[in-house]
């Protein structure tokens, strides 16, 4: 029965992307805006017609696409910061489809703007409720610890984030735990992206494309976390000339090489690859501060002793591209990623993420159908030794796939895609009651969604839906989400967004937790109570295994001048199942003893509730010289257990950042 249910929805994506393609048919232009010097694809720009309001901004993988064409003759601009402007003369037919790559020129003289803002277009256009779209740029655009810029860094200063730097570098989003927030690079699934210490990621910002943050009400193209995304995609490598890169900081060094393994033609293709390797000496490095850290001592990850900070880490990341001349592309890549913490006298703790996979982007000639896919096998593995007490390891395999397809229709999208997602747990991990815990299991989860961008006139609206398939619990999880934007006036923008999550993955440790280094995951566990109390004095019977969030989110946008913007957004998203580790816990569930004692306290882990909601600010000013970005946000996280309700380490009433950043120069060569 629940086959033929994914078996119908199935069959309406197929039926509704069907009818989506027999809308009246007129000409097309479409394909990829590159940088002419190095080959790598440009995000972004803004193509369209001139002397019309037809055109599009180019994406992660430098497409674009502009449709509903009526046959003639135009000019074609192409705009870009930082680039000359380009402008060609083009006919289009009825129901053409003209693939048109464009190779930009950086500018000799930085001009303050350019004819039309992609940014700002698409802030008319896309809903673009609760994300942060991040580039290599902006993340040097900020003062770095160490001299290294950083995503971990950057987003610490984003609105409704929390970064616990002192807890093994968790990072907390509006009220979400780590384990609920999901980490994709380049499309695979990233189980812990940050270094114990805090103040870096695994990810080597010079290798970065863009980060897409979505710190809630996110559309059905994800699913499976019930807080938060971040998509990192990175580069291809200069497919013109071979480059590298070698860099020391305060913390650590790095190496960067890349270039054409099969020289670009003058189309496109060619092989390119990029590889990088970081390490640190934090061990080393950080013994000139030793009076601020008198009576530490410590192993390092190398075995060294030193009175310095007993952190170590090794990232290495790797990939090749084959790219067509018509912008296909494959693309291979792989990772190692360590990290250790040595307290000779307390703990040791290390953990180690490898993987690998590939991912495609294709554009059938006759289509207009936009065709990404993924296909990625990983592991992760930690494990903390803390003093006598026994090992407490956790190791995940994971194997993820799918397909996206994209097609567009004047300003209006329609995506839907299948996803495959399959992992292995093995957990292990010894009490307060000196109970050993363990926990092997396998799960899978099957993936279906669909989104249709509308604009109509003023108002942009953006209906998805994404349904899931727990196969080990035997559940199916409906997911619908939405999102509204209505442009008001030209500088002046309302948004909301809203939908339900769900997620099976949880994580060994409690919300309460103040210090711990040790994250773990596995499979929500089948010995869950039956009941769940809730604060009114009332229950309810627990009917499913899953962790579920609703998320609700009210904003606006407005653009005082050319220079400065504001956006503010109210949140809401009520966690109305979430599984945690029990410290309520003073029975072993196994004892005889135990067995008429409330199962709140007695089980490993209990169903817990909660709530955050608050308010962000973001003003930005941005002009040729100067750029100073102002966030405060203020935010409330609860939870209740079914005995009492408290305040997660997490929460935090009031943030506020500043960001100031001066380019001196004629030529803006100084930062």
């Amino acid at each position: 029965m629940n086959k033929l249910k994914f078996n119908k929805v199935l069959f309406i994506l197929f039926s509704l992307l069907f009818s989506f393609n027999l809308v009246a048919q007129k000409g097309t232009i479409r394909g990829f805006v590159y940088n002419n010097k190095t080959g790598e694809a440009e995000i972004g720009s803004t193509v369209y017609l001139k002397g019309t309001t037809i055109g599009a901004a180019s994406d992660v993988n430098g497409f674009y696409s502009i449709t509903k064409i009526p046959a003639g003759s135009y000019t074609l601009m192409v705009t870009s910061l930082g680039f000359d402007t380009i402008q060609q003369k083009i006919s289009v037919k009825d129901n053409e489809i003209i693939s048109k790559n464009i190779f930009l020129v950086e500018a000799a003289t930085l001009m303050n703007t350019f004819e039309v803002s992609a940014e700002k277009q698409e802030s008319k256009t896309q809903v673009k409720m609760s994300v942060a779209k991040v580039t290599p740029k902006e993340i040097k655009s900020i003062p770095a610890v160490g001299g290294d810029p950083d995503l971990a860094q950057y987003l610490q200063v984003l609105p409704g984030v929390t970064f616990t730097g002192d807890q093994g570098g968790q990072l907390y989003i509006r009220g979400g735990s780590p384990v609920q927030n999901k980490v994709l690079l380049d499309g695979m699934i990233i189980y812990n992206p940050f270094h114990s210490i805090g103040l870096f990621s695994v990810f080597d910002t010079d290798l970065m494309r863009s980060a897409d943050i979505y710190t809630g009400g996110f559309n059905a193209e994800y699913g499976g976390r019930i807080s938060s995304i971040m998509d990192i995609t990175t580069r291809d490598g200069d497919k013109k000339r071979l480059r590298g890169k070698i860099s020391a900081s305060t913390f650590s060094s790095k190496v960067m090489l890349e270039g054409p393994l099969k020289t670009a033609k003058e189309g496109n293709g060619g092989i390119t690859f990029v590889m990088s390797a970081k390490h640190s000496y934090l061990e080393q490095s950080s013994t000139i501060y030793k009076p601020y850290f008198a009576g530490l001592s410590s192993d390092n990850a190398r075995g060294v002793d030193t009175l310095g900070l007993p952190y170590g880490f090794t990232d290495l990341y790797g990939k090749i591209s084959l790219n067509g001349d018509n912008g296909n592309k494959v693309s291979f890549f792989g990772f190692n990623f360590r990290d250790n913490v040595n307290y000779s006298d307390i703990s040791d703790l290390k953990w180690n993420s490898k993987g690998g996979g590939a991912n495609f982007v294709l554009i059938p000639s006759t289509s207009k159908t936009l065709i990404e896919g993924v296909v990625a096998l990983s592991n992760y593995k930690i494990e903390l030794l803390a003093g006598d007490s026994l090992p407490r390891t956790s190791e995940v395999n994971g194997f993820n796939g799918g397909m996206d397809f994209t097609t567009f229709s004047g300003d209006n999208q329609f995506k839907y895609g299948l996803e495959f997602n399959s992992l292995s747990t093995d957990y292990q991990f010894s009490n307060a009651l000196g109970t050993n815990i363990k926990q092997k299991e396998s799960t899978t989860e099957m993936h279906a969604y669909m989104m249709y961008r509308i604009n109509a006139g003023k108002l942009v609206v953006e209906p998805s839906f994404r349904l899931i398939y727990y196969s080990s619990l035997a559940t199916f999880s409906p997911e619908p989400r939405l999102g509204i934007k209505y442009n008001v006036n030209d500088k002046f923008r309302l948004k909301l967004a809203g939908g339900m999550y769900s997620q099976n993955l949880i994580s060994a440790n409690s919300d309460r937790d103040i210090v711990n280094l040790f994250y773990g995951f596995l499979s929500g566990p089948d010995n869950l109570q039956e009941q769940f109390t809730e604060q009114d004095g009332s229950t309810r019977d627990i009917k499913h295994k899953l962790q579920k969030a609703n998320h609700a989110i009210l904003g606006f946008e407005v653009d005082l001048n050319r220079s400065l913007n504001l956006n503010v957004e109210g949140y809401y998203k009520k966690f109305t199942q979430l599984t945690n580790t029990n410290r309520n816990q003073i029975f072993d569930e196994s004892d005889p003893a135990a067995v008429d004692k409330p199962d709140v306290v007695k089980k490993e882990f209990i169903i817990e509730t909660g709530d955050a909601y608050g308010v962000d600010f973001s003003l930005k000013y941005s002009s040729t010289h100067l750029n100073v970005w102002t966030i405060y946000s203020l935010g409330k996280v609860t939870r209740w257990d079914g005995l009492l309700a408290y305040y997660p380490v997490f929460d935090r009433r009031h943030n506020v950042n500043l960001v100031v950043t001066y380019i001196f120069g004629k030529d803006l060569n100084w930062e």
